[in-house]
């Protein structure tokens, strides 16, 4: 009897508690995003134009590799496209790489804006052939188009039309872009070595990263500024099986292939990574809550009963959402025997890590050498780094950003978020507090499966919000 009475107030307890949040939900009032780029077509085409004409000039960065000499040719190009910047700004070029130093009335707090000069390699059948430049449908067409030279245009004709008004900053503002970020090459950590010899601390870096993106989460629709404010840290890893081989026509237990399928199997089904709800990725679904249907408003908008439930099903529900809370593996590369009647020597798995901050890359790597070893696999790790310090976001650089958004882009909510990748910002964190990851463009469905993929392009319509930010922010400072 005691038994029971226990379970009932138990459930009147949870009654009482789902009642709360249900009254919470609906006292809440919804809101939609509302931000549409707003129509002007002579400066889209322009702001197209030039970054067509970007575009065209390939600029496919190799990992370990001099390619210097094609970058100079690149930088004659944006030398054409952007001469004040090149007349009035002082520039400094490292192996490829560009640093541009705008000096303002006052050294207090620099403003670094940045993005990459290099794109990856073109693989598949394209609709229009990748380095054309084609502006077609209301897009631009090509590889770099949306990753993210659309961003480096941006900038850069942001100062440019600046310099033309006679403006002067507040603050020193510096262009950086590197040439080798898609391989995360040693092009930004040069130019920040650069920036530290000269004994400047940025007040705000802005990168790549983020960005103007639509339905953010699925089931929340419009279009919201995903500001980055941390990324995950990453490792590859090698893991090898041995034996003797032999024929197939006598095969042994516990082979080399068997060992990996036991380790990808328990690594699949076992749950070996802690889940945990970073307070960004926490701060970014209470932001998005009023805009999602009732439900989601329900779970996101109280977090205080929800979270646990939420940090069960969410790898379940969405992928990018599962990588927010909890170390990521994902098994990449697999090799065995190159013959189908002989058993391998050795059989080799690759897989890719990334790091969340609360089990970061040594707790994370111990976990995964510990399963290797009991399935009897050599572990080898390469291109290990942790994950990187997170912006304050009730700071005021991030607040800042977020104002300039809503300055630029009436009616579209900013929300921080979590970069799941990486870019060359977690480089300035050694010189810098607070750097954000925001391409102030929009990304749809369309572009955000372009890059790195086959038909890269962006909508031409969203560049002059893309240059009124960047002219904003240099402004707001």
């Amino acid at each position: 009897m005691i038994v029971l009475w226990i379970l009932l107030a138990a459930l009147g307890l949870c009654l009482c508690l789902l009642l709360v949040a249900v009254i919470r939900t609906i006292c809440t009032p919804s809101k939609k995003s509302k931000y549409v780029p707003q129509a002007d077509p002579e400066r889209a085409m322009a702001y197209a134009q030039k970054l067509s004409r970007m575009i065209q000039y390939e600029t496919v960065s190799q990992p370990d590799t001099n390619q210097r000499e094609k970058f100079l040719g690149f930088h004659q190009v944006l030398e054409e496209l952007f001469p004040l910047v090149h007349e009035k700004l002082e520039k400094t070029e490292i192996d490829g790489n560009l640093l541009f130093a705008w000096k303002g009335k006052s050294s207090a707090k620099p403003l670094v804006l940045m993005s990459h000069q290099d794109v990856v390699p073109v693989e598949g059948e394209w609709k229009y052939p990748p380095f054309s430049g084609e502006i077609v449908e209301g897009k631009v067409w090509g590889r770099g188009a949306s990753d993210t030279k659309c961003s480096v245009m941006g900038f850069f004709q942001a100062v440019e039309e600046l310099l033309a008004e006679g403006y002067v900053p507040e603050n020193d503002v510096y262009l950086s872009s590197s040439c080798t970020e898609e391989w995360a090459g040693d092009g930004c950590p040069k130019l920040v070595a650069e920036l530290e010899r000269r004994g400047v601390r940025p007040y705000l870096v802005c990168d790549e990263g983020g960005g103007i993106i639509t339905e953010p989460v699925g089931g929340i629709h419009g279009n919201f500024a995903m500001v980055g404010v941390f990324e995950k840290g990453k490792a590859d890893v090698k893991l090898t099986a041995q034996s003797h081989g032999g024929h197939a026509s006598t095969p042994v237990k516990h082979s080399p292939a068997a060992r990996i399928a036991d380790f990808i199997h328990e690594a699949e089904h076992r749950r070996i990574f802690r889940r945990q709800m970073p307070p960004e990725v926490q701060a970014m679904f209470e932001t998005l809550a009023p805009y999602a249907s009732f439900s989601l408003k329900l779970v996101f908008g109280n977090m205080w009963l929800f979270k646990p439930l939420l940090l069960q099903v969410l790898p379940m529900i969405s992928a990018q959402g599962g990588a927010m809370i909890q170390t990521t593996m994902a098994f990449t590369m697999l090799k065995g025997s190159d013959a189908y009647n002989v058993m391998p020597q050795e059989a080799v798995l690759g897989a890719n890590l990334r790091f969340i901050p609360h089990q970061g890359m040594a707790e994370s790597l111990k976990i995964v050498e510990k399963l290797a070893k009991k399935h009897g696999l050599e572990m080898k790790v390469f291109h290990a780094s942790d994950v990187s310090r997170s912006t304050d976001i009730h700071g005021e650089a991030f607040q800042t950003v977020q104002r300039v958004i809503g300055e630029t882009f009436p009616g579209c909510p900013g929300s921080p978020y979590v970069m799941t990748g990486a870019t060359d910002a977690r480089n300035y964190e050694r010189i810098c507090d607070s750097v954000v990851r925001f391409a102030p463009v929009v990304y749809g469905p369309e572009q955000m499966k372009g890059m790195h993929g086959i038909n890269e392009n962006i909508e031409y319509n969203c560049l002059p919000g893309a240059v009124d930010f960047y002219r904003n922010l240099i402004r707001a400072m």
